[in-house]
């Protein structure tokens, strides 16, 4: 099996993070930036730019992808969203200039909008019923209303800092957009493609969890019991030769701080609190 992942850029580092986490460790071929053997004899990594991995996995040169989700929309291929991977988070967003006519969209109409994303911008102007002339541009997308080249621009922004900067307002938001684990219609069902969904899901069902263990006296057990809130309840088992059990439970990160407080309160000891690699729920 074939996974097509950035070759360079933002989204390069992580989704390659992603995958040694998931036990996908690259061996060879990472440094050519072409392709890379995994531990897994049954899988190789292709590396090729965001924009084109819509299209390898849909003309079958790679089984999954990992890309952007503006990026398979760009596209216009029929590919399966099988997971979100929660980085490289982003906004396609509609924006003019901070002192201009434009409030809303249908302001537009008659008017000229400049982008890189003209297959997103004409779908969403068309569900609005707006009619626009689009400008297609391969860069310095946020100067073109201020040298008379379009009213407005449709444009990728993850703090809105470069739009303030350029005196440009957000109008309307036009996608909402992050990495995605993508296959064909025809494989997404492969066992080995689910194989390799579940694992990266497992990462990212660990990263905001962590696993405690304790030690706690019998008497106490259901007290420390009623303060956890662990998956399913906690795990309970006996320590030799001592009237004390030792507990074990998986916790939100963010109620750790405060789990801890009350467990000690409830009666437990020698609290260890680890992180989780990998979590198959």
């Amino acid at each position: 099996m074939r996974i097509a992942v950035p070759n360079k850029g933002r989204l390069h580092d992580p989704a390659v993070d992603l995958l040694e986490r998931a036990g996908l460790h690259l061996v060879d071929g990472a440094d050519r930036k072409l392709y890379a053997d995994t531990v897994d004899p049954d899988v190789t990594v292709l590396f090729a730019r965001a924009s084109d991995i819509p299209e390898y996995v849909a003309d079958g040169a790679a089984d999954v992808g990992l890309t952007g989700l503006d990026q398979v929309r760009e596209s216009g291929v029929d590919l399966v969203d099988l997971l979100d991977l929660e980085f490289g988070a982003c906004r396609l967003v509609l924006a003019t200039p901070e002192d201009g006519p434009v409030s809303e969209p249908g302001d537009l109409a008659g008017g000229t909008v400049a982008t890189e994303f003209p297959s997103i911008t004409r779908a969403y102007f068309d569900d609005l019923g707006v009619d626009v002339d689009i400008v297609e541009v391969s860069g310095a997308t946020e100067l073109t209303p201020h040298v008379d080249i379009a009213d407005a621009i449709v444009d990728i922004t993850s703090t809105g800092t470069t739009l303030r900067m350029n005196r440009l307002a957000v109008v309307d938001e036009v996608l909402e957009s992050s990495v995605r684990l993508f296959a064909r219609p025809e494989t997404a069902g492969d066992p080995k493609v689910e194989q390799v969904t579940t694992a990266l899901g497992s990462v990212l069902a660990a990263e905001d969890r962590r696993y405690l263990m304790m030690n706690v006296d019998g008497s106490d057990l259901e007290a420390v019991k009623e303060v956890l809130p662990g998956m399913g309840g906690p795990t309970v088992m006996d320590i030799a030769g001592s009237d004390a059990v030792a507990v074990h439970a998986v916790v939100e990160e963010e109620r750790v701080f405060e789990t801890i407080a009350d467990l000690k309160e409830a009666g437990a000891s020698d609290v260890l609190v680890t992180e989780i690699e990998r979590l198959v729920e």
